[in-house]
């Protein structure tokens, strides 16, 4: 199954295709530039902040890491309406069961109430949050996940501060 090559969602239908990438809406296409920007970051920067990163301290809680990627899931359904989503976050293992227990929790408390998909989906996202718990990443090394979200950060930090240098010219 294809991914948006912006957030990583997994594509149901064909998407909006840009060349050789693909992207789930019209918003993920239009933030499409920053992987351009992100292909061009040299491998040894990147390398050295994705370990910075993966051996500093968990952004949720301070402790020390391995920090990388965990992914919670959820739904909530209202009769005909149901919407359902996964969270990537940047945390230590901790954080991500906690993450994981609170998806489970609130997808089994509020994903049930929508016909036909908050019936059918709620078991898989509670599901996905249960098997997850018992699936960690690596902890000796940084996880493909977690060097594509530090990539696409600093290249949208580069746009930025161009974009800022850009307007400090056009003012002086």
């Amino acid at each position: 199954m294809a991914k948006c090559d912006y957030c990583g969602s997994f594509l149901i239908f064909s998407g909006k295709k840009d060349g050789n990438l693909k992207f789930c809406n019209d918003e993920c296409h239009a933030h499409g530039y920053v992987l351009n920007v992100a292909d061009q970051i040299p491998a040894d920067i990147l390398c050295e902040n994705v370990i910075e990163v993966h051996s500093g301290s968990c952004p949720k809680c301070g402790k020390a890491g391995p920090v990388d990627v965990h992914t919670s899931h959820s739904i909530w359904s209202a009769f005909i309406l149901s919407s359902w989503k996964s969270k990537p976050d940047i945390c230590c293992h901790s954080c991500g069961i906690k993450n994981k227990i609170g998806g489970m929790l609130f997808s089994g408390v509020f994903g049930w109430w929508g016909f036909p998909w908050g019936i059918i989906m709620t078991p898989i996202q509670v599901g996905r949050n249960f098997f997850g718990l018992f699936h960690k990443p690596d902890p000796a090394r940084p996880s493909s996940e977690l060097e594509n979200i530090v990539k696409v950060h600093m290249a949208q930090h580069a746009i930025a501060a161009a974009q800022e240098q850009h307007n400090k010219t056009q003012a002086g």
